[in-house]
């Protein structure tokens, strides 16, 4: 499959030394892969997730929207720590927000974007979708629609989808390809219940869930690497 225009989202834990804040090396080799895709022709935007800073979870019995605030602003922060690593190999790259901040980064439209992406920016997508209740996949999901992507790429800190939990079940078999309505019958956990219905009623050509151990997976992926799960929608 040809790649025309791509989002990736990135777990924000990969990004983290030991799982939390910040591990730079890892940046700048995830960096450096943003920028040869880019430079291979293929128009890039790119959700992080916040896992490395916070996660609303972590809240406790905190009022579920401000932890929510606070875990779009943690994407914030990823994303300008992902910008300036970008420019530093080379690259083009522009932050929007979906969250007004005009002295951090300029605000989100889908032609933004898009206008983004055209010129050869590394185009990454912070603030989530704006709203709390809603999960960065749901986030990346959404952006893909808006902007008219053929692929998301999913880069986890696990290798693919698993039909149980492979912590806790160590004989879970890896899924290789799935439709959108299978795995939310089969209440898989790779996104959560929103993301799987954009992608369902939109019919959001493939998405690729693959493991961010070596950033140059991406790289693989993107070149007909197998490895992972595909998900597709159900033939009409």
């Amino acid at each position: 499959m040809e790649h025309k225009r791509v989002l990736l989202k990135l777990s924000g834990e990969m990004l983290g030394e030991n799982g939390r804040l910040f591990d730079h090396e890892m940046i700048d080799r995830v960096a450096r892969v943003l920028v040869k895709i880019v430079d291979s022709g293929v128009e890039l935007g790119v959700v992080i997730g916040a896992g490395n800073i916070w996660r609303g979870r972590q809240g406790g019995e905190m009022d579920r929207v401000t932890a929510d605030s606070m875990g779009m602003l943690g994407t914030v922060i990823n994303c300008l720590c992902m910008k300036d690593a970008v420019l530093r190999a080379g690259g083009k790259a522009k932050v929007l927000c979906a969250l007004e901040m005009p002295k951090v980064c300029d605000f989100y439209t889908a032609e933004k974007a898009v206008r983004s992406m055209k010129k050869g920016n590394v185009t990454l997508f912070a603030g989530g979708t704006g709203n709390p209740f809603f999960s960065t996949d749901t986030g990346v999901v959404l952006r893909a629609v808006e902007v008219g992507a053929d692929t998301i790429l999913l880069a986890k800190n696990i290798d693919g989808v698993y039909d149980d939990d492979p912590k806790l079940n160590p004989a879970a078999k890896l899924i290789p390809e799935i439709t959108y309505e299978k795995a939310q019958e089969m209440r898989l956990r790779v996104m959560d219940s929103a993301a799987f219905a954009l992608c369902a009623e939109n019919k959001v050509p493939v998405v690729r869930v693959f493991g961010l151990f070596e950033p140059e997976s991406i790289l693989n992926v993107l070149a007909g690497d197998p490895c992972g799960t595909t998900l597709y929608p159900e033939k009409a």
